[in-house]
């Protein structure tokens, strides 16, 4: 995995996406695979999964901002489901769902210099 970390701009702040092993845990204990939840957040198979999106960029906000805690010494105060729903809404959930899937292939892409 690169550590790599996209961005989303809402209402001014700028939030990380990080896709990392932290959030590969919880998505696995939410959907039992990171594959089952790519194929509920990509709509390619059947419409795409509201909670399966939400959840998801939940997850990678959320460890964004705790890294940042982590890096400059300050208290985690993490987003809400209802939040994230409402960022969608209106950046756009097809605009948001593919800044996910990029930055989900962008962190697991291998380096090829390590390969």
């Amino acid at each position: 995995m690169k550590d790599n970390a996209g961005t989303v701009t809402y209402k001014g702040k700028e939030y990380k996406l990080v896709f990392n092993l932290n959030v590969m845990e919880n998505i696995q204990e939410e959907f039992g695979t990171i594959e089952k939840w790519t194929e509920l957040t990509s709509g390619i198979k059947e419409e795409a999964n509201a909670k399966a999106i939400k959840f998801g960029f939940t997850e990678m906000i959320n460890e964004g901002l705790s890294i940042e805690a982590e890096e400059n010494n300050t208290e985690f105060k993490p987003i809400t489901k209802n939040f994230v729903g409402r960022m969608l809404t209106e950046i756009g959930l097809e605009n948001m769902t593919k800044k996910l899937q990029e930055t989900v292939i962008e962190s697991t892409q291998t380096d090829e210099k390590n390969a």
